[in-house]
C-alpha cells in the first residue's frame, strides 16, 4: 500500500509536470506579493504614488535645514519657531538653485550639499513610484517617463506652495521659478531612478553601439577623478588654512549655536569649493567677486566676505614643485584612457580576437565631450551670486570649464589608451600554451 495520500499524490504530480502553486516564483525569481487572502496586491494609483514619494523626498531634505537653521535662532532668541521654519524654507529652495531676493542683494549660490541630498532622494522616490505602479523590470521607456514627469508635478506643487509660504515674511521669491525649478530636477532625478528600476537603462545600452557605451564610462571615470583630485587639492588648501578658517569662524559673535551653524553651512558650500579648485586646476580659475580672478597664473582678488571656506585661496601665481598641478587634469584623462585599454584589451584576448586601434581610439575620443558636459554642468551648479555689488559673481564660468575639459581629458584619454595598448600583452586564457 503506497504512503501517500490522494491529495500527496496530486501535489507530487503537480511539481512533477512543473506546476506550481499560486503565488509561487519561479526559481530564482521574486514572488510576487500578495493580500492575506491569497488575492494578487494591486498597483498604487500614479498620482497618488508620486505625490507620496515627493512629499517624502521634499520633506526628508528639507528636515536638515530646518533643524539647522532653527536651533541657530532659537538658541540666540533671534526669532521664532515660524520664522526658523521659514528659513528653513528658504534655504530648501535655494538648494534647488531658486534665487532668493534679500535687502543685501540676491542671494544664488546653491549650497551643492543640499543639492546631493535632494537629488538622491528624488531618485529614489522614482525607485517607489516604479515600483508601485508596477513598472519594475518592464523595460518600458513610456512608462519609466511617466513615472519620472509625475513626479516632477507632484514635486513642482510643492515647490511652489514653498515659495509662497517664504515670500509672506522673509527674502522674496518667484513661485514660478521655483516650480520651474524644482518640475526640471524632480523630473530629471526621478526619471535615473526609474530607468533603473524599470529596467531601460539595460535595453538602452544594448542598442547603443560599443564605443559609445565605452566612451561614456572613460568620460564619466575621468570626470570623476578630476573631481575627486579638485576636492583633495581644496581639503589641502582649507588645512593649510585652517588657522585663518578658525579665526572667522570665532569672528561670529553667535556663540555656540551660531558657530555651529557657520561651520554646517561651510560643509554645505563644501562640495562648490572642490568644483572651484577643479576649475582652478583646469586653467579657467573661478571669480569670487566682480573684477576679480583666481587662476594658476592670476590671483586677483579684493576684500572678501568671513567665510571660512575663502581661507584657503591662494596668494599668487603658482611656482615652483605648484607647477605639477597642472599636470593633474591630463593624468587624470590617462589614467580614464588606461582603464579603457586594460578593459578592451581583457575582452579582446578572451574572444581570442586581436584588438584594433579603431575600437579602443573611438571610445577614448568620445570621453573627452562625455567629461567636459559632466564639469560643464558642476560648474553652472556651482555658481551664482552671493549678494549684490561685488559679489554678484562668484564661481567658475561653465562653457570654459566644459571646452578646456573636453580639450584635456581627450587628448589624456587618447595618449593613455594607446600607450597601454602599445605596451599591454593581453592576457592569455588558462589551459593554452603560447609559442
Amino acid at each position: 500500500m503506497s504512503d501517500l495520500t490522494p491529495d500527496r499524490s496530486r501535489r507530487a504530480g503537480a511539481v512533477a509536470a512543473g506546476d506550481r502553486p499560486p503565488g509561487r516564483g519561479a526559481p530564482g525569481g521574486r514572488a510576487p506579493r500578495t493580500r492575506p487572502d491569497g488575492s494578487p496586491r494591486g498597483r498604487a494609483p500614479l498620482a497618488v504614488a508620486a505625490a507620496v514619494a515627493a512629499f517624502g523626498a521634499a520633506l526628508t531634505s528639507y528636515l536638515p535645514v530646518a533643524i539647522v537653521l532653527g536651533l541657530a535662532q532659537l538658541s540666540e532668541d533671534a526669532g521664532s519657531v515660524t520664522g526658523a521654519l521659514r528659513a528653513g524654507l528658504a534655504g530648501w529652495l535655494l538648494g534647488h538653485g531658486v534665487p532668493l531676493r534679500t535687502e543685501a542683494g540676491p542671494l544664488g549660490l546653491a549650497p551643492l550639499a543640499l543639492t546631493a541630498l535632494v537629488v538622491w532622494r528624488l531618485t529614489r522616490a522614482g525607485v517607489h513610484v516604479s515600483r508601485a505602479i508596477g513598472a519594475r523590470g518592464g523595460r518600458s521607456p513610456r512608462r519609466a517617463l511617466a513615472a519620472a514627469v509625475a513626479v516632477g508635478i507632484a514635486y513642482a506643487l510643492l515647490g511652489l506652495l514653498a515659495a509662497m509660504l517664504v515670500g509672506l515674511g522673509g527674502p522674496g521669491v518667484s513661485p514660478v521659478r521655483a516650480g520651474l525649478c524644482c518640475v526640471l530636477l524632480g523630473t530629471v532625478a526621478a526619471l535615473v531612478g526609474a530607468v533603473r528600476t524599470t529596467g531601460v537603462t539595460g535595453l538602452l545600452a544594448e542598442r547603443a553601439p560599443a564605443a559609445l557605451r565605452d566612451g561614456v564610462r572613460t568620460g564619466l571615470v575621468a570626470g570623476l577623478l578630476l573631481l575627486g583630485a579638485g576636492a583633495g587639492a581644496a581639503g589641502l588648501a582649507v588645512a593649510t588654512g585652517g588657522g585663518d578658517a578658525a579665526d572667522m569662524i570665532g569672528a561670529y559673535r553667535t556663540g555656540v549655536a551660531g558657530q555651529a551653524g557657520v561651520t554646517l553651512v561651510s560643509l554645505a558650500y563644501a562640495p562648490n569649493a572642490a568644483i572651484w579648485s577643479t576649475s582652478y586646476l583646469l586653467g579657467p580659475g573661478f571669480a569670487v567677486g566682480t573684477d576679480t580672478a583666481v587662476r594658476t597664473s592670476e590671483v586677483s582678488v579684493g576684500a572678501l566676505p568671513a567665510v571660512p571656506l575663502l581661507a584657503g585661496l591662494p596668494r599668487g601665481p603658482v611656482d615652483g614643485f605648484g607647477a605639477a598641478l597642472l599636470a593633474v587634469p591630463v593624468l587624470a584623462g590617462m589614467a580614464a584612457g588606461f582603464m579603457l585599454a586594460r578593459r578592451l584589451v581583457r575582452l579582446a584576448a578572451d574572444d581570442r580576437t586581436p584588438l584594433g586601434w579603431p575600437p579602443l581610439l573611438a571610445p577614448a575620443a568620445i570621453a573627452g565631450p562625455v567629461a567636459g558636459v559632466l564639469l560643464g554642468i558642476a560648474a553652472a551648479a556651482s555658481a551664482g551670486p552671493l549678494g549684490g555689488g561685488r559679489l554678484a559673481e562668484m564661481g567658475p564660468v561653465a562653457w570654459q570649464v566644459g571646452a578646456v575639459t573636453t580639450a584635456v581629458i581627450g587628448a589624456g584619454a587618447l595618449l593613455g589608451a594607446a600607450a597601454t595598448r602599445t605596451f599591454t600583452r593581453g592576457p592569455v586564457r588558462r589551459g593554452t600554451a603560447t609559442t
